[in-house]
């Protein structure tokens, strides 16, 4: 059986030259509709944005005719606002932080990481984990071994030995040595050179942990009576609570 010659794509290549447009153009970006003009999108002449409407077409149109742009269109109109006025948005800093890298606007980007929000997460905490061993594999790690004991249950802990020190790293693990528990499935982070303190790293690991999506707390870990160390200078318990 052959297909109707009558059947439409959903989209199709634009063809022709862009100087022969409208410079008055209509964007569809990710479902959120846009109106504007060519000398707006291509303010910024070295921008992903701008080659997307330089010399021969590069975007595929909807079935409207629109431009269609495969993005977030909620985070789009502060893009634009930039562009027309040159208005730093004051609002998802860090969703419009990511759109400003995708479309490569060079002055937005580097305003934007002058905002205490990026500046805060760029220049101060991911420079602090940058010098904690092995952060995100531990992260993940502890993400692993929650899941593997969440069968059945509510809830599931994961202990974790943070040491700040090279000196704490042979008292860690001679606490680590008479702690019965299985060893395997204690997650150790550190030692690091850095000021931030032992919660400031701990409040780091409940960040990333939620920002994927669980729910966590933590504590000191706090070991059966006649321990010879005092375990939360070392231990913490995170709780992951599943529903």
């Amino acid at each position: 059986m052959s297909i109707s010659s009558e059947h439409k794509p959903l989209g199709k290549q634009v063809t022709g030259s862009l100087h022969t447009l409208s410079p008055i153009v209509e964007l569809n970006v990710g479902g959120e509709m846009y109106t504007t003009t060519l000398s707006t999108l291509k303010k910024h002449p070295g921008s992903k944005l701008a080659e997307m409407f330089t010399g021969q077409p590069k975007l595929r149109t909807d079935s409207e005719g629109r431009f269609f742009i495969d993005r977030p269109g909620t985070y789009f109109k502060y893009i634009l606002e930039y562009l027309r006025s040159n208005q730093v948005p004051t609002q998802c800093i860090q969703d419009v932080y990511k759109e400003a890298l995708f479309y490569d606007i060079e002055p937005l980007i580097k305003q934007l990481e002058d905002s205490p929000q990026i500046f805060g997460e760029l220049v101060a905490r991911k420079q602090f984990l940058a010098c904690v061993p092995n952060y995100s594999e531990n992260i993940e790690l502890m993400i692993r071994i929650a899941r593997a004991e969440a069968v059945a249950s509510r809830r599931s802990s994961v202990i974790v030995c943070v040491v700040r020190t090279e000196e704490d790293v042979a008292r860690c693990q001679d606490a680590l040595n008479s702690l019965d528990m299985d060893k395997k499935s204690v997650v150790k982070f550190g030692p690091w050179k850095a000021a931030p303190s032992i919660y400031d790293l701990l409040d780091c690991i409940q960040m990333d942990i939620e920002a994927k999506g669980y729910k966590i707390s933590f504590q000191p870990h706090i070991a059966e009576k006649g321990f010879r160390f005092k375990s939360h200078d070392f231990f913490y318990k995170f709780l992951f609570t599943w529903w």
